[in-house]
């Protein structure tokens, strides 16, 4: 059995479980979250815990039992507290501006970058350089943030353009004559 899976997932107060035969739903304070279990993994309730095991004879059950657990983990996480990531953006003239479930976005091109949300994720610009993408699917934050980075990233001259909030940019050094 996976090492991940031996722990248990841990409920707390106000989380609903409810275990479907291919699925489980997991609701909280935040909203709901629904994910299909793979085949060879069994999750059975006990108590206020979770427990992911591998069924006998699968080839990778193991391995997706822990892989399970892990999501089952972030469903949790992501009910009762949420999730965030943060951007920046680097550069003169770098500008983005919240407006309901709509990002403008002001990158240097000709014309302005304007990114649809889906359902389920908030955006928030706290200044105009800023960026906080919210929400209570990990996944989902995570694509979020990596398609708004892709309309602008990096440069490895002046490190201009969008970057994660933690996220390290190492300067290459300019042709010399």
């Amino acid at each position: 059995m996976s090492r991940v899976a031996k722990n248990p997932v841990v409920l707390p107060q106000g989380v609903e479980v409810t275990l479907g035969g291919s699925d489980i739903s997991i609701k909280g304070p935040l909203g709901t979250l629904k994910q299909a279990l793979h085949p060879s993994v069994s999750v059975e309730r006990e108590g206020d815990k979770l427990q992911c095991s591998a069924k006998a004879g699968a080839v990778n059950a193991k391995a997706m039992s822990g892989t399970t657990r892990a999501l089952v983990a972030n469903m949790v996480a992501g009910v009762t507290k949420g999730f965030e990531r943060k951007l920046t953006l680097v550069g003169v003239g770098y500008r983005a501006q919240a407006q309901g479930d709509k990002l403008n976005l002001t990158l240097g091109f000709s014309h302005p970058v304007v990114h649809q949300m889906p359902a389920g994720i908030k955006v928030e610009t706290p200044t105009q350089t800023e960026v906080v993408i919210k929400g209570v699917d990990k996944q989902l934050v995570g694509q979020v943030a990596a398609e708004v980075r892709a309309y602008r990233q990096p440069e490895p001259y002046k490190g201009k353009g969008v970057r994660y909030a933690d996220e390290v940019v190492v300067l290459k050094e300019t042709k010399k004559k």
